[in-house]
């Protein structure tokens, strides 16, 4: 058997749709730029990947809680946080094909050279001569920001109201209710699920950028004397073991510290952890320390005290933040490039998503040898419906076995169950693998224990 991995970002693209993951969205009425709908298979492997990290960074931790904040937020607390006067992207237009392109990435596409929030530069650069990579001319506007927010109102508030760029702004404003309500002790996390908007320029490789699209992220509050770089070591070791649990490997893996010169100036240390993608490689987890700027910030402009009382030391002070975040569609994407998998078998080819089992949307499909003998259907239904209270199962008599185990392969599911008439004479079945296609008889009465310790 032999094994190669396809690293074209249109073959992702195409089997995303083809097999129910992801969808464009609105295509009968003609699309909307780089939209998309989570499928069946899409949204089972998207609840997984959320009730993973969930599990590893909240329900497995003392010292982090959750909580889950609205999209819709007052305005000042935007205004406290920077986004209304400075949350923009570098935006530049050829003026030939009428194509707009995020200016400090044509820019380095073109010559190299970072020059993020260089406008007056950028703008000298493009129309130097470079040339556009649609239309091939150079006859380029100047380079200006564009905000990144989306912007909204609501009946009975005056003004504008924004879509949330970040989930981080609802937990630093509701940081007084949480300290007061859950007796938390310093260190301690709030961790967060939820929808963004970033009204970006270019939105572009698929899912990758997305203007709607899910933040996990944690606000982890120590003290402000606190030795913070062994912390900071341990988050990044924490985010990497979350990228190998979704089956990317080490390999594909690296980290990328943003120079001083381009940290906010609150910022003490940003670390990126970027994945191996098909068309290179992108950031996937981010980790800053952020020092106490946005409590003081939101302490500022609200004029509340967000400060952290402890009583062992009868200290009060406002505590240093480390957040480490990432996005849930980013995820998404490394699993399905990690799983995808193409093998040469000696009867032809088959696809295979190679997901680990916890990831995996499916996780046992159950088949009747034949869909025309009721006996089969019936003790293969009882078997779903007996499985499907512990594990996601599928149902599946379409067509021959063998066409029903390459579409459970090409979905990930790790196993198979056929029901065929031996079944119906000594109560087993023929359980198969996914990965190594080995095929073996166990009891019916069985099938439970067996996936309980093959899917743990």
């Amino acid at each position: 058997m032999e094994e190669k991995k396809v690293a074209k970002m249109e073959d992702i693209v195409s089997f995303c749709k083809r097999r129910g993951f992801i969808f464009p969205t609105s295509e009968i009425y003609g699309g909307l730029a780089n939209s998309y709908s989570y499928g069946p298979y899409g949204t089972e492997l998207k609840n997984n990947i959320k009730k993973m990290w969930w599990k590893k960074f909240v329900q497995k931790r003392e010292d982090i809680v959750g909580m889950d904040g609205p999209i819709l937020l007052n305005t000042k607390l935007w205004e406290a946080s920077g986004h209304i006067g400075g949350f923009n992207d570098a935006s530049v237009d050829c003026k030939n094909c009428k194509k707009r392109f995020r200016a400090d990435h044509i820019v380095k596409e073109l010559t190299g050279e970072d020059m993020e929030g260089e406008l007056e530069k950028m703008t000298k650069t493009l129309q130097a001569g470079l040339k556009c990579p649609e239309c091939g001319k150079s006859d380029w506007t100047e380079v200006r920001n564009m905000s990144q927010m989306f912007q909204t109102e609501m009946n009975s508030v005056d003004g504008p109201i924004y879509l949330r760029p970040e989930t981080a702004g609802a937990i630093f404003s509701d940081y007084k209710n949480i300290i007061d309500s859950m007796r938390v002790k310093i260190p301690f996390g709030v961790a967060q699920i939820g929808k963004a908007f970033r009204n970006e320029i270019v939105a572009r490789n698929f899912i990758f950028r997305i203007r709607e699209f899910e933040q996990m992220e944690i606000e982890y509050f120590i003290k402000p004397e606190t030795d913070w770089e062994p912390l900071f070591e341990k988050w990044l070791d924490e985010q990497e073991e979350f990228a190998l649990s979704l089956g990317a490997k080490k390999e594909d893996l690296r980290r990328y510290e943003h120079p001083k010169a381009k940290l906010s100036h609150y910022s003490k240390k940003t670390i990126d952890t970027e994945y191996n993608f098909p068309f290179g490689f992108g950031e996937l987890f981010g980790l800053a320390h952020r020092g106490d700027f946005d409590l003081t910030q939101h302490s500022k402009f609200s004029g509340q005290k967000l400060e952290y009382f402890d009583p062992v030391t009868n200290e009060r002070f406002t505590p240093h933040v480390l957040e480490p975040t990432v996005g849930l569609d980013r995820l998404i994407l490394t699993a399905i490039c990690a799983g995808y998998t193409e093998e040469k078998l000696e009867d032809g080819e088959r696809i295979v998503m190679k997901f680990p089992n916890t990831v995996a949307p499916i996780k046992v499909a159950v088949f009747p040898l034949m869909k025309n003998k009721p006996e089969l259907v019936a003790k293969a239904k009882e078997i779903f419906q007996n499985l499907s209270e512990d594990f996601m199962c599928e149902f599946d008599d379409n067509g021959n076995v063998g066409k029903r185990y390459r579409r459970q392969d090409e979905i990930g599911t790790p196993y198979c169950v056929t029901v065929d008439f031996d079944s119906l004479e000594d109560s087993t079945v023929t359980v198969r693998d996914r990965d190594t296609m080995q095929q073996e008889r166990i009891a019916i009465s069985e099938l439970q224990k067996y996936f309980g310790e093959k899917l743990k």
